[in-house]
């Protein structure tokens, strides 16, 4: 698979929606993720990262602006153990709970389906990181209509085992901007990762349509002892 570059990949899409990148360090001595949001409507817009025990949760940054909650408001990152999870909605708690029940992460998700957003019918789009004993591994999944049709969804994980070095994965809700959005096709985009969380960050959200970026999170874990830096920026402030 061809590697893209991560800036043009942003740059030309002024509406990927919401993204989930999962890799690993230049180094290959950190396990990274990020997590991006964006908007178009007020409600969406009015948003902000803060941080929630080991994860984050989405925050209206003005209360009295917020309206419906139902899709905006969640936890896209939970730590259970040694699984980060990361996702564009609700289903972290759905991911976490089953997954401390014992079930996998692609058994956890079978009880969700995109969201229910009519005439877009968002992707819910979910990533799974695991470190313990020295080693790495993740996954990625979509669940999406069938080209729009609400009747039908279809699934679709992948997973890395043993990622290499300076590699990584990015998925995002929309193929591009559009009404309806048009869903997000084919399998996750590999893209470089460096070293350097800021220089990182400060790529992704340099890249991000201006108008439309809200809010963005990175994350470094040390694939040795879990230990992790974090990185969160917010339009609002």
């Amino acid at each position: 698979m061809e590697m893209l570059s991560i800036e043009k990949e942003l740059q030309g899409n002024s509406y990927p929606g919401r993204g989930i990148i999962i890799g690993r360090s230049e180094d290959g001595t950190k396990a990274v993720t990020a997590y991006f949001i964006m908007g178009r409507s007020a409600n969406s817009r009015n948003r902000i990262f803060a941080e929630e025990g080991e994860g984050i949760r989405t925050q209206a940054f003005d209360e009295s602006k917020l309206e419906d909650p139902s899709l905006i408001i969640y936890a896209p990152v939970r730590v259970l153990g040694n699984k980060t999870i990361v996702t564009n909605g609700d289903q972290t708690d759905t991911i976490y709970e089953g997954m401390d029940k014992q079930l996998t992460f692609e058994q956890s998700l079978r009880s969700r389906e995109f969201e229910p957003d009519g005439p877009n019918f968002t992707p819910r789009i979910s990533g799974i990181m695991h470190i313990g004993n020295g080693k790495y591994n993740y996954a990625m999944s979509i669940l999406k209509s069938n080209n729009g049709n609400p009747e039908s969804c279809s699934r679709f994980t992948f997973a890395y085992e043993n990622p290499a070095a300076g590699e990584g994965h990015f998925i995002h809700t929309y193929k591009c901007d559009g009404n309806p959005l048009p869903s997000f096709e084919g399998e996750p985009k590999l893209i470089g990762i460096p070293d350097d969380m800021d220089v990182f960050a400060d790529t992704l959200w340099n890249s991000l349509n201006e108008d439309n970026k809200v809010s963005l999170f990175v994350r470094y874990i040390d694939i040795e002892t879990g230990e992790y830096e974090t990185k969160i920026i917010n339009k609002n402030k």
